[in-house]
């Protein structure tokens, strides 16, 4: 399965009740296709708000994108949590569902041994035909899926990619050590540019709702051996990728990239709580930004 380069993970747009909005998750599916050019959607993932989504929103948030999109791009269901049996039930929900792959996020909280880790995601893993991208993100599940569990896992046939937020040195050592089409995506926008350069496929990326376009050509002119326009491209897309969490002081994701939409005429909605809205100032920053 190759999810192509660029992968958004895409928000879950509400209405003024805090409901999903249908409509405009319709909208914005085909706009992220159609106009920033994304190879493969992921939906209920961090960035579409997974912790206060239920599992029947969950459900029909993935039969929805995998029928919106009707084969335009590929649909990866944020399934991971840090209850494997939970997780095993999501994944074989989203395989009903028709989706394309599933993200396993890292279990957080209960902060299992990297054998623990690995026993989680081959029993997921296990109980799908689906492939499976890793989700790695130590920020916030408080560990790290490390190099050599990332490489152990990489040998079950349907574990074919792994999103990775921890360092460059570690991105490099899995790059290094991955069996051949096992890829290897960045989390983080700004290291779009870099993870190529060392290797890697792709990005999993928040700031392809704005500039994704953008990101394309820059991922594109570096794949076709044009280093100084993707370097060019690069510091362009520099200010959106830091500006959309450090807005002018950080805030939890998707704050600001759901307000961002809201500037460009893509209605979709506030966040849910605990999440709070942008304020006055980061309004303010955020629209010089975008």
């Amino acid at each position: 399965m190759d999810f192509g380069r660029l992968v958004t993970a895409m928000v879950t747009p509400f209405d003024a009740n805090g409901q999903i909005d249908w409509e405009s998750t319709g909208r914005l599916i085909d706009y992220l296709i159609e106009e920033q050019l994304s190879d493969t959607l992921v939906v209920s993932g961090t960035t579409g708000e997974s912790p206060t989504l239920t599992d029947d929103e969950k459900t029909a948030l993935f039969r929805f994108a995998v029928e919106r999109a009707a084969g335009r791009c590929k649909i990866i269901a944020g399934t991971g949590s840090n209850n494997t049996a939970h997780s095993i039930h999501l994944t074989k929900e989203a395989e009903a569902c028709g989706a394309d792959g599933v993200l396993l996020v890292a279990p957080y909280y209960n902060k299992p041994n990297q054998e623990g880790l690995f026993q989680h995601f081959k029993a997921i893993a296990e109980s799908t035909k689906l492939p499976v991208m890793l989700y790695n993100v130590p920020g916030r599940t408080g560990i790290n899926l490390s190099v050599e569990t990332t490489l152990r896992l990489a040998e079950i046939d349907n574990v074919v990619a792994t999103k990775d937020c921890a360092s460059s040195d570690q991105l490099t050592q899995i790059i290094a050590g991955a069996p051949e089409g096992f890829k290897v995506y960045s989390g983080d926008d700004s290291a779009t540019l870099p993870t190529l350069a060392i290797g890697g496929y792709g990005i999993v990326s928040v700031a392809s709702h704005i500039i994704g376009a953008k990101m394309k050509q820059l991922i594109a002119a570096y794949l076709n051996g044009d280093v100084q326009q993707a370097a060019k491209l690069h510091l362009e897309c520099h200010s959106v990728f830091k500006g959309l969490f450090e807005c002018p002081h950080p805030v939890p994701n998707p704050v600001a990239v759901k307000y961002a939409l809201s500037l460009r005429g893509i209605a979709v909605g506030g966040v849910r709580l605990p999440l709070v809205s942008v304020n006055e100032a980061e309004a303010a920053f955020i629209s010089k930004l975008v």
